[in-house]
């Protein structure tokens, strides 16, 4: 781990402009009533701040609140560099930076949870890379090779309708016909036809038929 850190003027530098940051906060923390440990912990809740800024904005470069909360670490810290250039008393802090001062850790922790918390930017999906290899070519035969060309089929001759099916006639029927037959025969001189042994006996036209055939 070490051994991938290089040491050079910007780091040097960097390590210089922390440490006069730090110093800056802590005599601006301590003069305006915040003694001890509380002293020292305000550079660091303000220069925490600004880092996890910055590092959400490094994954989402569009994110409002990332900038907003990186907006307000960097005033804090650059205003506390400049009021400990001798433009303020640090002797006689106004009422109003202590009351600055007073509640930055509250600020700072809202904006930290809000920082840690706040979702990232789903990663756009992979797309697959375009295969070097051309797609195989499938040769397909020709119509001539497919064989003899089928025609349309013959239209299939239609079947000879079935006959009426004959209705069977009792035989205690037939022989009353048979009497009816003869009585016209004896009074007309004439066979009985279909119409007149249908009317006498009261039956369908087809079961008529079916007797007068019987009866020839």
């Amino acid at each position: 781990m070490f051994r991938s850190i290089r040491i050079d003027a910007v780091l040097i530098q960097a390590v210089i402009a922390g440490a006069l940051s730090f110093a800056h906060l802590h005599d601006l923390a301590e003069a305006a009533g915040q003694s001890g440990w509380k002293a020292w912990a305000y550079p660091v809740s303000v220069d925490l701040l600004l880092v996890a800024a910055w590092r959400r904005l490094r994954g989402a470069r569009r994110d409002r609140s990332a900038w907003t909360w990186f907006v307000i670490a960097l005033v804090a810290s650059l205003g506390a560099n400049v009021a400990t250039a001798g433009l303020l008393d640090l002797a006689n802090v106004p009422a109003w930076l202590r009351i600055l001062v007073a509640g930055w850790p509250a600020l700072a922790f809202l904006g930290g949870t809000l920082l840690v918390h706040q979702p990232t930017e789903p990663a756009p999906a992979p797309t697959p890379a375009a295969s070097a290899d051309p797609a195989p070519v499938i040769d397909r035969p020709d119509v001539a090779d497919e064989g003899p060309e089928i025609g349309p089929a013959e239209p299939v001759p239609a079947l000879p309708e079935a006959p009426a099916s004959v209705p069977a006639v009792p035989p205690a029927l037939v022989d009353h016909a048979r009497k009816v037959a003869t009585e016209h025969r004896t009074r007309t001189g004439t066979d009985i036809d279909t119409a007149t042994l249908r009317a006498r006996l009261g039956i369908p036209e087809d079961l008529a038929g079916a007797i007068v055939a019987q009866l020839v």
